[in-house]
Protein backbone atom coordinates (compact mmCIF):
# COMPACT_ATOMS: atom_id res chain seq x y z
CA UNK A 1 0.00 0.00 0.00
CA UNK A 2 1.12 3.78 -0.69
CA UNK A 3 2.53 5.52 2.38
CA UNK A 4 -0.56 7.41 3.68
CA UNK A 5 -1.45 11.29 3.09
CA UNK A 6 0.10 13.37 5.55
CA UNK A 7 -2.86 16.36 6.57
CA UNK A 8 -2.84 19.82 8.15
CA UNK A 9 -5.48 21.08 9.22
CA UNK A 10 -6.03 25.22 9.36
CA UNK A 11 -8.55 25.85 11.87
CA UNK A 12 -8.06 22.81 14.08
CA UNK A 13 -9.64 24.18 17.12
CA UNK A 14 -9.91 22.93 20.84
CA UNK A 15 -13.06 25.60 21.34
CA UNK A 16 -14.52 23.27 18.29
CA UNK A 17 -15.85 24.29 14.99
CA UNK A 18 -16.02 22.22 11.92
CA UNK A 19 -12.47 21.32 11.47
CA UNK A 20 -12.77 19.61 14.98
CA UNK A 21 -15.94 18.09 14.61
CA UNK A 22 -16.07 17.64 10.86
CA UNK A 23 -12.62 17.55 9.45
CA UNK A 24 -10.49 15.07 12.39
CA UNK A 25 -12.64 12.35 13.11
CA UNK A 26 -13.38 12.12 9.41
CA UNK A 27 -9.64 11.98 8.45
CA UNK A 28 -8.78 9.40 11.53
CA UNK A 29 -11.75 6.91 10.24
CA UNK A 30 -9.81 6.54 6.94
CA UNK A 31 -6.95 4.32 6.22
CA UNK A 32 -5.00 6.72 3.49
CA UNK A 33 -4.72 9.99 5.77
CA UNK A 34 -2.55 10.85 8.75
CA UNK A 35 -2.63 14.24 10.33
CA UNK A 36 0.39 15.17 11.40
CA UNK A 37 -0.38 19.18 11.61
CA UNK A 38 -2.62 22.02 12.39
CA UNK A 39 -2.69 25.70 12.60
CA UNK A 40 -4.63 27.92 14.77
CA UNK A 41 -5.38 31.68 15.38
CA UNK A 42 -2.24 32.25 17.72
CA UNK A 43 0.55 29.86 19.61
CA UNK A 44 -1.55 29.29 22.57
CA UNK A 45 -4.08 28.20 20.87
CA UNK A 46 -2.22 25.96 18.57
CA UNK A 47 -0.52 24.57 21.69
CA UNK A 48 -4.28 23.90 23.33
CA UNK A 49 -4.99 22.13 20.18
CA UNK A 50 -2.28 19.75 20.41
CA UNK A 51 -2.56 18.59 23.55
CA UNK A 52 -6.17 18.12 22.88
CA UNK A 53 -6.03 15.72 19.87
CA UNK A 54 -2.37 14.91 20.30
CA UNK A 55 -1.47 16.10 16.80
CA UNK A 56 2.69 16.06 16.28
CA UNK A 57 3.28 19.67 14.90
CA UNK A 58 1.48 22.65 15.98
CA UNK A 59 2.04 26.09 14.68
CA UNK A 60 -0.01 29.99 14.40
CA UNK A 61 1.38 30.32 11.23
CA UNK A 62 -0.53 28.73 8.37
CA UNK A 63 2.09 29.58 5.52
CA UNK A 64 4.84 27.57 7.64
CA UNK A 65 1.99 24.40 7.91
CA UNK A 66 1.43 24.38 4.77
CA UNK A 67 5.05 24.62 3.42
CA UNK A 68 6.48 21.71 5.79
CA UNK A 69 8.00 18.92 4.18
CA UNK A 70 5.78 16.12 6.78
CA UNK A 71 2.07 17.86 5.13
CA UNK A 72 0.94 16.78 1.35
CA UNK A 73 -2.48 18.01 1.85
CA UNK A 74 -3.82 21.43 3.55
CA UNK A 75 -7.73 21.03 4.74
CA UNK A 76 -8.88 24.90 5.11
CA UNK A 77 -11.53 25.14 7.72
CA UNK A 78 -11.51 28.84 8.92
CA UNK A 79 -14.30 31.47 8.11
CA UNK A 80 -14.84 32.05 4.30
CA UNK A 81 -12.87 35.60 4.11
CA UNK A 82 -9.88 33.76 4.81
CA UNK A 83 -9.86 31.08 2.38
CA UNK A 84 -8.71 33.20 -0.55
CA UNK A 85 -5.62 33.95 1.51
CA UNK A 86 -4.86 30.76 2.31
CA UNK A 87 -5.62 28.69 -0.92
CA UNK A 88 -2.55 31.09 -2.26
CA UNK A 89 0.13 29.90 0.48
CA UNK A 90 -1.35 26.15 -0.55
CA UNK A 91 -0.40 27.05 -3.97
CA UNK A 92 3.00 29.16 -3.34
CA UNK A 93 4.28 25.63 -1.40
CA UNK A 94 2.54 23.01 -4.02
CA UNK A 95 0.18 21.70 -1.67
CA UNK A 96 -3.18 19.66 -2.76
CA UNK A 97 -5.67 21.42 -1.02
CA UNK A 98 -9.07 20.66 0.06
CA UNK A 99 -10.89 24.08 1.49
CA UNK A 100 -14.20 24.06 2.65
CA UNK A 101 -17.28 25.71 0.84
CA UNK A 102 -17.71 28.35 -0.28
CA UNK A 103 -14.37 28.51 -1.83
CA UNK A 104 -14.42 32.68 -1.66
CA UNK A 105 -16.33 35.62 -0.78
CA UNK A 106 -17.49 36.31 -4.38
CA UNK A 107 -17.09 34.37 -7.93
CA UNK A 108 -14.11 37.00 -9.18
CA UNK A 109 -12.29 35.80 -5.58
CA UNK A 110 -13.21 31.81 -6.95
CA UNK A 111 -12.08 32.58 -9.92
CA UNK A 112 -8.41 33.92 -9.14
CA UNK A 113 -7.69 30.91 -6.81
CA UNK A 114 -9.57 27.98 -9.59
CA UNK A 115 -7.14 29.51 -12.00
CA UNK A 116 -3.88 29.25 -9.80
CA UNK A 117 -4.64 26.30 -8.75
CA UNK A 118 -4.70 25.15 -12.47
CA UNK A 119 -1.78 26.82 -12.91
CA UNK A 120 0.11 25.21 -10.38
CA UNK A 121 -1.15 22.11 -11.47
CA UNK A 122 -2.27 21.38 -8.17
CA UNK A 123 -5.70 18.69 -7.27
CA UNK A 124 -8.03 20.53 -5.45
CA UNK A 125 -11.17 19.90 -3.45
CA UNK A 126 -14.08 21.75 -2.03
CA UNK A 127 -16.34 20.89 0.49
CA UNK A 128 -19.51 20.35 -1.37
CA UNK A 129 -19.57 17.06 0.40
CA UNK A 130 -23.37 16.15 -0.06
CA UNK A 131 -23.05 14.72 -3.04
CA UNK A 132 -20.61 11.97 -1.77
CA UNK A 133 -23.10 10.91 0.60
CA UNK A 134 -24.54 7.76 0.08
CA UNK A 135 -27.93 8.76 -0.04
CA UNK A 136 -27.58 11.22 -2.22
CA UNK A 137 -25.38 8.96 -4.28
CA UNK A 138 -28.30 6.20 -4.24
CA UNK A 139 -30.86 8.37 -5.37
CA UNK A 140 -28.88 10.03 -8.51
CA UNK A 141 -28.54 6.23 -9.33
CA UNK A 142 -32.40 5.25 -8.38
CA UNK A 143 -33.05 8.07 -10.70
CA UNK A 144 -30.71 7.07 -13.30
CA UNK A 145 -31.92 3.52 -13.49
CA UNK A 146 -35.50 4.29 -14.24
CA UNK A 147 -37.13 4.16 -11.14
CA UNK A 148 -39.57 6.83 -11.00
CA UNK A 149 -39.36 7.04 -14.83
CA UNK A 150 -39.20 10.18 -16.53
CA UNK A 151 -38.07 13.32 -14.21
CA UNK A 152 -40.92 15.64 -14.24
CA UNK A 153 -40.34 17.75 -11.61
CA UNK A 154 -38.95 18.49 -8.31
CA UNK A 155 -39.53 21.03 -5.00
CA UNK A 156 -37.03 21.89 -2.37
CA UNK A 157 -38.28 23.30 1.00
CA UNK A 158 -35.65 23.47 3.65
CA UNK A 159 -35.42 25.69 6.63
CA UNK A 160 -31.16 27.42 7.31
CA UNK A 161 -30.92 26.87 10.87
CA UNK A 162 -29.59 30.39 11.58
CA UNK A 163 -30.13 33.36 9.50
CA UNK A 164 -33.39 34.01 11.92
CA UNK A 165 -33.34 36.30 14.96
CA UNK A 166 -30.78 35.43 17.16
CA UNK A 167 -26.74 34.57 16.53
CA UNK A 168 -23.66 34.04 19.05
CA UNK A 169 -20.48 35.42 18.17
CA UNK A 170 -19.17 32.30 16.21
CA UNK A 171 -22.03 32.95 13.84
CA UNK A 172 -22.97 36.35 14.12
CA UNK A 173 -20.52 36.70 11.14
CA UNK A 174 -22.88 35.11 8.79
CA UNK A 175 -25.56 37.70 9.22
CA UNK A 176 -23.03 39.64 6.81
CA UNK A 177 -23.83 39.42 3.30
CA UNK A 178 -20.41 40.14 2.08
CA UNK A 179 -18.83 37.67 4.33
CA UNK A 180 -19.64 34.65 2.12
CA UNK A 181 -21.74 32.64 3.97
CA UNK A 182 -25.17 32.94 3.91
CA UNK A 183 -27.54 31.06 3.64
CA UNK A 184 -27.89 31.00 0.14
CA UNK A 185 -24.21 30.05 -0.16
CA UNK A 186 -24.13 27.55 2.87
CA UNK A 187 -27.51 25.48 3.13
CA UNK A 188 -29.05 26.30 -0.27
CA UNK A 189 -26.00 26.29 -2.01
CA UNK A 190 -25.00 23.03 -0.67
CA UNK A 191 -28.67 21.42 -1.64
CA UNK A 192 -28.32 22.83 -4.94
CA UNK A 193 -25.28 21.30 -6.13
CA UNK A 194 -26.79 18.01 -4.83
CA UNK A 195 -29.58 18.46 -7.22
CA UNK A 196 -27.63 19.00 -10.15
CA UNK A 197 -25.50 16.31 -9.05
CA UNK A 198 -28.93 14.33 -9.12
CA UNK A 199 -30.85 15.55 -12.04
CA UNK A 200 -28.66 17.30 -14.11
CA UNK A 201 -27.03 21.24 -14.60
CA UNK A 202 -29.76 23.91 -13.83
CA UNK A 203 -31.19 26.35 -16.75
CA UNK A 204 -32.16 29.08 -15.59
CA UNK A 205 -32.99 31.04 -12.73
CA UNK A 206 -35.76 33.25 -11.44
CA UNK A 207 -35.41 34.41 -7.72
CA UNK A 208 -37.25 36.47 -4.90
CA UNK A 209 -35.13 36.91 -1.81
CA UNK A 210 -36.05 39.04 1.46
CA UNK A 211 -34.65 40.08 4.38
CA UNK A 212 -38.00 39.55 6.63
CA UNK A 213 -36.05 40.02 10.19
CA UNK A 214 -33.69 42.60 9.99
CA UNK A 215 -31.79 42.24 13.21
CA UNK A 216 -30.47 39.52 15.51
CA UNK A 217 -29.60 39.66 19.03
CA UNK A 218 -26.32 37.97 20.02
CA UNK A 219 -27.72 35.30 22.95
CA UNK A 220 -24.07 35.67 24.33
CA UNK A 221 -23.49 39.27 24.09
CA UNK A 222 -26.95 41.02 24.10
CA UNK A 223 -25.75 42.51 21.47
CA UNK A 224 -28.09 43.73 18.25
CA UNK A 225 -26.14 42.32 14.87
CA UNK A 226 -27.54 44.11 11.78
CA UNK A 227 -28.70 41.37 8.95
CA UNK A 228 -27.76 41.97 5.73
CA UNK A 229 -27.78 38.35 4.87
CA UNK A 230 -31.16 36.98 2.53
CA UNK A 231 -33.36 35.11 5.40
CA UNK A 232 -35.67 34.61 2.58
CA UNK A 233 -34.74 32.60 -0.65
CA UNK A 234 -37.45 31.26 -3.67
CA UNK A 235 -35.69 29.97 -6.91
CA UNK A 236 -37.63 28.28 -9.76
CA UNK A 237 -36.84 27.59 -12.89
CA UNK A 238 -35.92 24.24 -15.70
CA UNK A 239 -33.05 22.20 -15.38
CA UNK A 240 -31.21 21.03 -18.80
CA UNK A 241 -33.61 18.39 -18.87
CA UNK A 242 -36.71 20.43 -19.15
CA UNK A 243 -37.87 19.28 -15.54
CA UNK A 244 -39.29 22.26 -13.60
CA UNK A 245 -37.64 22.92 -10.27
CA UNK A 246 -38.26 24.98 -7.14
CA UNK A 247 -37.09 25.57 -4.14
CA UNK A 248 -37.55 27.58 -0.59
CA UNK A 249 -35.41 28.33 2.18
CA UNK A 250 -36.60 29.73 5.00
CA UNK A 251 -34.28 31.42 8.19
CA UNK A 252 -34.45 29.78 10.97
CA UNK A 253 -36.18 26.38 11.95
CA UNK A 254 -40.10 25.53 11.82
CA UNK A 255 -42.34 23.72 13.39
CA UNK A 256 -43.47 21.82 10.10
CA UNK A 257 -41.05 20.90 7.10
CA UNK A 258 -37.74 22.15 7.72
CA UNK A 259 -36.17 19.64 4.90
CA UNK A 260 -38.33 17.62 2.24
CA UNK A 261 -36.74 17.49 -1.51
CA UNK A 262 -39.60 15.24 -3.58
CA UNK A 263 -39.02 14.59 -7.14
CA UNK A 264 -41.95 13.55 -9.60
CA UNK A 265 -41.53 11.23 -12.31
CA UNK A 266 -43.75 9.40 -14.65
CA UNK A 267 -43.85 5.95 -12.81
CA UNK A 268 -42.89 7.21 -9.23
CA UNK A 269 -42.17 9.70 -6.42
CA UNK A 270 -39.02 9.97 -4.49
CA UNK A 271 -39.23 12.40 -0.85
CA UNK A 272 -35.74 13.02 1.23
CA UNK A 273 -36.70 13.79 4.17
CA UNK A 274 -34.67 15.72 6.99
CA UNK A 275 -34.18 17.84 10.27
CA UNK A 276 -32.79 20.64 8.58
CA UNK A 277 -32.12 22.57 4.99
CA UNK A 278 -28.21 21.06 5.71
CA UNK A 279 -27.93 18.10 3.34
CA UNK A 280 -24.91 17.93 3.39
CA UNK A 281 -25.02 17.02 7.29
CA UNK A 282 -26.34 13.47 5.82
CA UNK A 283 -29.25 13.23 8.23
CA UNK A 284 -31.47 13.19 5.30
CA UNK A 285 -34.47 9.86 4.72
CA UNK A 286 -35.46 8.51 1.11
CA UNK A 287 -38.82 7.30 1.00
CA UNK A 288 -40.17 6.13 -2.32
CA UNK A 289 -43.52 5.35 -4.43
CA UNK A 290 -44.36 3.87 -7.65
CA UNK A 291 -47.70 5.38 -8.68
CA UNK A 292 -50.72 4.33 -6.85
CA UNK A 293 -49.12 2.92 -3.77
CA UNK A 294 -48.13 4.87 -0.76
CA UNK A 295 -44.53 5.75 0.58
CA UNK A 296 -41.83 3.44 2.12
CA UNK A 297 -38.93 4.18 3.12
CA UNK A 298 -36.19 3.22 0.98
CA UNK A 299 -32.78 2.19 3.23
CA UNK A 300 -29.17 2.99 1.13
CA UNK A 301 -27.48 -0.04 0.36
CA UNK A 302 -24.81 -0.83 2.53
CA UNK A 303 -22.56 -1.13 -0.79
CA UNK A 304 -22.74 2.82 -0.48
CA UNK A 305 -21.08 2.82 3.05
CA UNK A 306 -17.27 4.43 3.03
CA UNK A 307 -17.03 4.98 7.00
CA UNK A 308 -17.30 3.32 9.86
CA UNK A 309 -20.88 3.10 11.65
CA UNK A 310 -19.53 5.32 14.35
CA UNK A 311 -19.77 8.35 12.53
CA UNK A 312 -23.45 7.60 10.94
CA UNK A 313 -25.79 10.20 10.69
CA UNK A 314 -22.94 13.10 11.28
CA UNK A 315 -21.03 15.82 10.03
CA UNK A 316 -18.36 14.12 10.16
CA UNK A 317 -19.40 10.82 8.20
CA UNK A 318 -20.19 13.18 5.08
CA UNK A 319 -16.77 14.39 5.02
CA UNK A 320 -15.32 11.39 5.16
CA UNK A 321 -17.48 9.96 2.34
CA UNK A 322 -15.81 12.65 0.37
CA UNK A 323 -12.61 11.96 1.93
CA UNK A 324 -12.85 9.12 0.63
CA UNK A 325 -13.46 9.26 -2.94
CA UNK A 326 -10.78 12.11 -2.83
CA UNK A 327 -8.18 9.40 -1.87
CA UNK A 328 -9.65 7.55 -4.93
CA UNK A 329 -9.33 10.74 -7.13
CA UNK A 330 -5.76 11.38 -6.14
CA UNK A 331 -4.80 7.84 -6.76
CA UNK A 332 -6.49 7.27 -9.89
CA UNK A 333 -6.07 10.87 -11.31
CA UNK A 334 -9.50 11.22 -11.49
CA UNK A 335 -11.94 14.38 -10.46
CA UNK A 336 -15.19 12.56 -9.06
CA UNK A 337 -14.78 15.01 -5.76
CA UNK A 338 -15.89 18.44 -6.61
CA UNK A 339 -12.67 20.77 -7.82
CA UNK A 340 -11.93 24.49 -7.66
CA UNK A 341 -13.01 24.71 -11.30
CA UNK A 342 -16.38 23.34 -10.15
CA UNK A 343 -16.39 26.05 -7.22
CA UNK A 344 -16.17 28.44 -9.70
CA UNK A 345 -19.09 26.90 -11.98
CA UNK A 346 -21.05 26.51 -8.68
CA UNK A 347 -20.30 30.52 -7.70
CA UNK A 348 -21.46 31.88 -11.17
CA UNK A 349 -25.61 29.60 -10.12
CA UNK A 350 -25.46 31.29 -7.14
CA UNK A 351 -24.28 34.33 -8.26
CA UNK A 352 -27.34 34.14 -11.14
CA UNK A 353 -30.26 33.69 -8.65
CA UNK A 354 -28.45 36.96 -6.18
CA UNK A 355 -28.93 38.80 -9.79
CA UNK A 356 -32.44 37.88 -10.80
CA UNK A 357 -33.48 38.57 -6.51
CA UNK A 358 -32.05 41.79 -7.32
CA UNK A 359 -33.67 42.52 -10.75
CA UNK A 360 -36.42 40.43 -10.80
CA UNK A 361 -35.68 39.32 -13.88
CA UNK A 362 -34.91 35.62 -15.73
CA UNK A 363 -31.22 34.34 -15.62
CA UNK A 364 -29.94 31.88 -18.10
CA UNK A 365 -27.09 29.95 -17.40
Amino acid sequence: MAAPLGVGIIGLSADGGWGARAHLPALQSLDGFVVRGLSASSKEAAQRAQRQFGIDLAVDDPHELAHHPDIDLVAICVRVPQHAELVRACTEAGKTVYCEWPLARTLAEAQELAALASGAGLHTAVGLQARSTPTVRYLRDLIAEGYIGDVLSTTLVGSGGGWADTCTVRSSYTFDRASGASMLTVPLGHTLDALTYVLGPIHDVSATAGIRRPYGTNTETGEQVIKTAHDQIAVHGTLDSGAIYAAHYRGGLSAGTNFLWEVNGTAADIVLRGPTGHLQFGQARIFGAQHGADLEPMPVPTTYLRTPDPLADSGASTVAHAYAHLLQDIEEGTHTVPDFEHAVAHHQTLEAIEASALHGSRSVL
